[in-house]
């Protein structure tokens, strides 16, 4: 009777589930039962691993029906449980379980294959580097990394969170590199989120970061080599359960310079285009800021015939040049934003029919200058040299920010922007560390891999051990 109330309560708690199979098998003369979720569990495997195996226990002379079939079953994960929250919780994470009697279960890992398997990276291409990149399934990525590392002091350590999702999460860090008050810190935060569900990283970001800041202070990437190369210097990676990205922390501004193909180049020619990446940041925020204050602010700070030219190409448009301005970056956000969306086949299409012939066309009907498409071109393709969807928001928030600023103070609007900026830089903290390491404070070893590059990156034995 126990047994069928068991039963019952679980019919109960899934909402008798049409995908909640539940099977009787008569076993030296007594019922067991057999229950798992088809659409999470491999029928297959439940037929090998389990039916066909608890068919031929009849040939067997054992009192001990429990641990003969915990014994007999050849599968590789097979979990002892005693009560009706694990039958629960197992079933929705793909076992099969087997009850017995009360208080006597067994969990038997049957999942089915639902990932789309190992594909090359969509965002973060590498011209030379390695192709592949994380896929939905935690397993698999954890095999990724520790096919670059392989090494027993690589620690993988499991979580679950969400009281509804139950998503399981995965610490992966290097014992000997890693600073164990880096480890306790980010378990401390993991351990204290209380919330129903984690379905992605963004999820468990927002969480996990209690004081929010425009830049990124965790780095999300799709790519197992760059993972591995964090670990290797010290940083820790969190992987979640159904997402095809790591978050790696902590993680600095100058992370955002780096791409893997860094590494597959010769110093010099890294250190250039790091530069230039850099320019490009500065030149993506303040370029409409400064072309606003120099053609209606401070006349002055440019050639005459420079600022004649301006004022010549601008007769015709009947709009201030800051609303030309705000109103050329709002239809490139919506031009880009609406390239995102659409499919793949069309999305070409969108982007020639908006950026060129639309773009033409207001120029000939003198809605807006040439040179203010020009300024707005550049200071948005300036931001794409980041991969980084949070990095090129906060371009995009800065950008609005110090054209406003600029409107009202002119050229001084550019150093009161660029106070502000680099003010938010030096005070973002990312898990005990300054954001702006190596260059506040000067880490000199970690110069030799900043900006400019002297030198093939080595493993270091002791990195990120002190906070500063």
């Amino acid at each position: 009777m126990e047994l069928e109330n068991l039963i019952n309560n679980i019919k109960q708690k899934t909402g008798n589930s049409s995908d909640l199979i539940i099977r009787d098998m008569l076993v030296q003369n007594k019922k067991i039962n057999i229950i798992f979720n088809e659409t999470l569990s491999s029928s297959n495997d439940i037929t090998e691993i389990i039916l066909k195996k608890i068919s031929n226990i009849n040939n067997y002379n054992n009192e001990d029906l429990y641990n003969l079939i915990y014994n007999l079953l050849p599968a590789s994960n097979v979990i002892k449980i005693t009560t009706e929250e694990d039958i629960l919780k197992n079933i929705f994470n793909g076992f099969a379980i087997i009850i017995i009697d009360i208080n006597k279960y067994l969990a038997i890992e049957c999942k089915s294959i639902l990932d789309r398997g190992i594909t090359a990276v969509e965002n973060e291409f590498s011209v030379v580097g390695p192709k592949e990149g994380f896929t939905e399934n935690i397993i698999k990525n954890i095999g990724l990394i520790r096919k670059r590392i392989r090494t027993s002091d690589l620690y993988v350590e499991n979580l679950t969170l969400g009281k509804k999702s139950n998503t399981k999460i995965s610490i992966c860090y290097i014992s000997s590199i890693a600073s164990k008050e880096l480890v306790e810190e980010l378990k401390t935060r993991l351990n204290s989120i209380n919330t129903d569900s984690i379905l992605d990283s963004g999820h468990l970001e927002e969480k996990l970061v209690a004081k929010r800041s425009m830049f990124p202070v965790i780095n999300i990437t799709e790519r197992p080599d760059t993972t591995s190369q964090a670990l290797l210097i010290g940083k820790i990676c969190i992987l979640i359960d159904n997402t095809p990205y790591a978050m790696i922390v902590p993680t600095f501004f100058i992370d955002f310079l780096h791409t893997p193909d860094d590494y597959y180049q010769k110093p010099a020619n890294t250190t250039f285009i790091r530069i230039l990446r850099l320019l490009s940041f500065f030149i993506s925020i303040f370029l409409p800021a400064y072309y606003i204050s120099v053609t209606t602010n401070n006349f002055s700070s440019i050639p005459l015939t420079l600022l004649i030219n301006f004022t010549t190409q601008r007769q015709t448009v009947p709009f201030p040049a800051f609303f030309e301005a705000l109103a050329m970056i709002i239809c490139f956000e919506i031009l880009k934003e609406s390239d995102i969306r659409i499919p793949t086949k069309t999305g070409t299409s969108v982007s020639i029919l908006g950026g060129l012939i639309l773009g033409s066309a207001a120029v000939s009907a003198g809605i807006i200058s040439p040179i203010m498409i020009i300024v707005i071109a550049i200071s948005a393709i300036g931001a794409f040299v980041f991969t980084s969807p949070a990095i090129i928001n906060a371009i995009r928030y800065y950008r609005f920010l110090i054209l406003i600023i600029c409107i009202f103070f002119g050229i001084y609007g550019l150093f009161i922007g660029l106070t502000l900026l680099i003010t938010n830089l030096a005070s973002i903290n990312t898990f005990g560390y300054p954001y702006l390491l190596p260059l506040s404070p000067i880490k000199k070893e970690e110069l030799k891999d900043s900006i400019i590059k002297t030198a093939n990156r080595e493993t270091k034995k002791t990195p990120l051990k002190q906070k500063i």
